[in-house]
């Protein structure tokens, strides 16, 4: 299975999330540690799921950037 995540710099750290897995959230000191942490996370999450026979959403978020020129 393939996720999107979502990492965002915070005051002192870094939080990232998944979209497609409510709940599912990391912190890290810095960028790469909140990317092995999510990473973590989302294995655990889904493991999770299927122990409590629960469904296992697909991830169907899209990541996209634009370029913005003001």
């Amino acid at each position: 299975m393939r996720y999107a995540i979502v990492i965002e710099q915070a005051e002192n750290n870094f939080s990232a999330y998944v979209p497609d897995l409510p709940g599912c959230v990391a912190t890290g000191k810095t960028l790469s540690e909140a990317e092995d942490e999510i990473r973590d996370a989302t294995v655990f999450h889904v493991e999770g799921l299927r122990e409590d026979h629960l469904p296992v959403p697909p991830g169907l978020s899209h990541v996209e950037y634009v370029e913005v020129v003001a």
